[in-house]
């Protein structure tokens, strides 16, 4: 059993940022593979950003590349988000995730399927 608890979401202007952090509990939290999602009102929830087990791999959906910077802290058993330059379209639920499908190499882990713990999200809300 892994707990996922995500914090740092707010109310910023555009072209602000924030950092989003997601604390991971009740198993090794060097196990699993972590990744960050989010879903929007009306939408679909949509894949952001996933990180290898030992951090040495990251994905990022074309939306957020050059923007976002994804990371972890095993001191802390946290993942993060970075998230700069922010825009209205980034607006959304974030939900962080971890998932035991990674089996090394470059990380490809972009479908909610592949993920077996999820956060409850944090809000993030981008004004123009």
């Amino acid at each position: 059993q892994v707990q996922l608890v995500e914090s740092g979401g707010g109310l910023v202007q555009a072209g602000g940022s924030l950092r989003l952090s997601c604390a991971a509990s009740g198993r090794a939290f060097s196990s699993y593979a972590m990744g960050w999602f989010r879903q929007a009102p009306g939408k679909e929830r949509e894949f952001v950003s996933a990180i290898s087990w030992s951090g040495g791999n990251t994905d990022y959906t074309d939306s957020v590349k050059g923007r976002f910077t994804i990371s972890r802290d095993y001191a802390k058993n946290t993942v993060y988000l970075q998230m700069n330059s922010l825009k209205p379209e980034d607006t959304a639920v974030y939900y962080c995730a971890a998932s035991s499908s990674y089996r090394g190499g470059s990380i490809y882990l972009r479908y909610e399927s592949e993920y077996d713990y999820w956060g409850q999200g944090t809000q993030v809300t981008v004004s123009s």
